[in-house]
């Protein structure tokens, strides 16, 4: 299991971030940062960043303002 915020969501081999937010995640889009285990992720390296089992996931929304 993943835990994403305060929920867990199922882990499968092979998962990576972008799996994990189009799979679990409704707004997965929303999020241009996450916090894998402690480190900050960007979108650009979703697809490319696996996630492991066990894996603490805090989701970090984007903010616009001017």
């Amino acid at each position: 299991m993943i835990k994403v915020g305060d929920r867990e969501v199922a882990w499968r081999p092979g998962m990576t971030l972008a799996d994990l937010l189009e799979e679990a995640l409704e707004d997965g889009d929303f999020y241009a940062v996450v916090r894998l285990d402690g480190k900050l992720v960007s979108r650009p390296n979703f697809a490319t960043t696996k996630v492991a089992d066990g894996a603490q996931v805090e989701l970090i929304p984007m903010v616009a303002g001017g």
